[in-house]
């Protein structure tokens, strides 16, 4: 349909935040306001928002724009159940921000929008069954429309991807690294509490694993990664981190899905994805950058300081785990959030203060060769170790905001660094650019913190 055909009049929004009333939505209009302000006498950007209720937000433009009055932000209505509203929502921006979620539930609609419309799309999802069918779906025609579809834009899955990228490049030849294992630790003065959203995400993910298993036994086979070195032994199911001081159990999160997925696509482009308009010297630079990044065996655990706080981290999972395959577990576990999960999720959400009081740390512990020329003797052990870390404020509505707005930033001003389109995850798209900087200039840093050779 023609309709449907990408315009070739300048949109008269750079961005729109979409789902801008939700909880997490009104940090990102408050992030947002940081970098575009509309009361700058000479904006180089400007941006809207948008979402169901038109009250609502209202509401959390006055929110964010504390202490001082509203800001003159053009507040736009669209609904997911709406395809004609999300199509002339998107023709009016050159970049849509996607903050409604369960994205299994409302993403799909809204992706779509973007692709026939062309513009492009980020989201802050955490879910790889909606990722990865996004994918298939939509990835053919976001290249033909030219509209970049990045996915995980926020703590899933930035901090994991670009902290594997800082542990990888690290590994000088003829060093080569084998493995990489983060340890995500959260901590808080006050209580550790997260949004009912990614609660309600992740029992929906329970039931819908099936699904997750299905689609990706039904996708044709894609190179893998070569990693030297046999895969690492599996460990205990609690293990007890002795040099980062911790108790973990491995995390089931979106981190080490979206990672593979840019390892697979890097096997298949191994300089990266070129720009829809590169200069020679960005191809260049694009290229010794991907030179530098090796593949990894990538896992995910979470940690705590205790063990009791591990066994803790265990019981909510096996809640979520045994009661999440049934309907009526599922209304349990959600019409009684806090109940299940011991008090980590409630459908209020955090407080302002408890926000501010969060913070995180994520240790990536790299392990493999000192000497890559070994790797394939027969009984050769890892002998050495680089362990690195990234660190920085509550992660859903403080650290994943900020990452967001940057990566958002980033495509406002360097969309011909990036490929014209496609359906992508983050590492892929932002590896070489600034992103690592800009995150480290808003308060989520990258520190190397031993460097070491194992005991033979």
């Amino acid at each position: 349909m023609a309709d449907d055909q990408p315009s070739s009049q300048p949109s008269p929004f750079d961005l729109i935040i979409f789902g801008a009333s939700g909880f997490t939505g009104k940090y990102v209009i408050r992030e947002t306001l940081k970098f575009i302000n509309p009361q700058n006498p000479s904006p180089s950007l400007s941006f809207a928002i948008a979402g169901r209720d038109h009250h609502k937000l209202s509401e959390s433009l006055s929110w964010a724009s504390q202490p001082n009055p509203p800001s003159p932000i053009p507040i736009l209505t669209a609904d997911t159940s709406d395809p004609d509203s999300l199509r002339h929502l998107c023709r009016q921006t050159r970049l849509l921000l996607n903050c409604v979620g369960p994205f299994r539930l409302h993403g799909e609609p809204v992706v779509r929008a973007c692709v026939e419309v062309g513009c492009d799309y980020l989201d802050i999802c955490g879910e790889p069954e909606f990722m990865e069918r996004v994918e298939v779906q939509y990835h053919e025609q976001a290249v033909s429309q030219g509209s970049l579809v990045v996915s995980a834009c926020g703590f899933d899955s930035v901090p994991a991807e670009l902290g594997l990228m800082f542990n990888s490049r690290r590994w000088v030849p003829p060093m080569v690294v084998n493995s990489v294992e983060a340890y995500l630790c959260l901590e808080s003065q006050k209580r550790i509490v997260g949004n009912f959203a990614t609660y309600e995400s992740a029992v929906l993910g329970i039931a819908n694993a099936q699904v997750l298993r299905e689609l990706r036994r039904s996708r044709p086979k894609r190179p893998r990664p070569q990693i030297p070195g046999p895969p690492p032994p599996k460990g205990p199911t609690v293990e007890h981190q002795k040099e980062l001081g911790l108790w973990a159990v491995r995390l089931p999160s979106a981190d080490s899905a979206v990672v593979r997925r840019t390892l697979t696509t890097l096997a298949e482009n191994p300089c990266g994805l070129p720009g829809m308009n590169e200069s020679p010297d960005q191809i260049s630079k694009r290229e010794a950058f991907w030179s530098t990044v090796k593949p990894a065996h990538f896992g995910v655990k979470i940690g705590t300081k205790s063990l009791l706080g591990t066994l803790r981290i265990i019981t909510v999972g096996v809640f979520i785990g045994l009661l999440g395959s049934c309907s009526f577990g599922r209304w349990l576990l959600l019409k009684f959030p806090e109940v299940f999960s011991l008090g980590w999720f409630r459908k209020k959400g955090p407080t302002e203060e408890e926000v501010e009081s969060a913070t995180f740390k994520m240790w990536f512990v790299g392990q493999g060769f000192s000497d890559s020329s070994t790797t394939s003797l027969a009984n050769k052990k890892r002998d050495y170790e680089i362990i690195t870390r990234v660190m920085g404020p509550e992660i859903g509505y403080i650290t994943t905001p900020i990452i967001l707005v940057q990566c958002a930033l980033i495509i406002l001003s360097q969309r011909g660094n990036l490929p014209k389109g496609g359906v992508f995850p983050p590492g892929i798209v932002f590896g070489p650019t600034d992103l690592q900087e800009r995150l480290q200039q808003n308060g989520i840093s990258f520190d190397v913190i031993s460097k070491r050779a194992l005991a033979s």
